[in-house]
C-alpha cells in the first residue's frame, strides 16, 4: 500500500521539471505517480483508485 498525496505543480516549477502544470499524486519521496489532473478533487479520486482504503471485515458473533 502506497501513501500518496496530492501536489500542485505551478508553471515555473513545471518548466523546470519538464512536466505540465497541474495536480499530481506523489509518493512520500516526491515521485510522481499520476497526473497531471485538472483539480485537486480529480487527483484525490485517482489516488483513491490507485490506493483504495482497506476493507474492514466484520466479525460474526457466535
Amino acid at each position: 500500500m502506497q501513501n500518496l498525496s496530492p501536489r500542485h505543480v505551478m508553471t515555473e516549477e513545471s518548466l523546470r521539471l519538464g512536466v505540465e502544470s497541474g495536480w499530481y499524486s506523489t509518493k512520500v519521496s516526491g515521485t510522481f505517480v499520476s497526473g497531471p489532473h485538472s483539480s485537486e478533487a480529480d487527483c484525490l479520486r485517482r489516488i483513491a483508485e490507485i490506493n483504495p482504503p482497506p476493507v474492514v471485515k466484520k466479525r460474526v458473533a457466535g
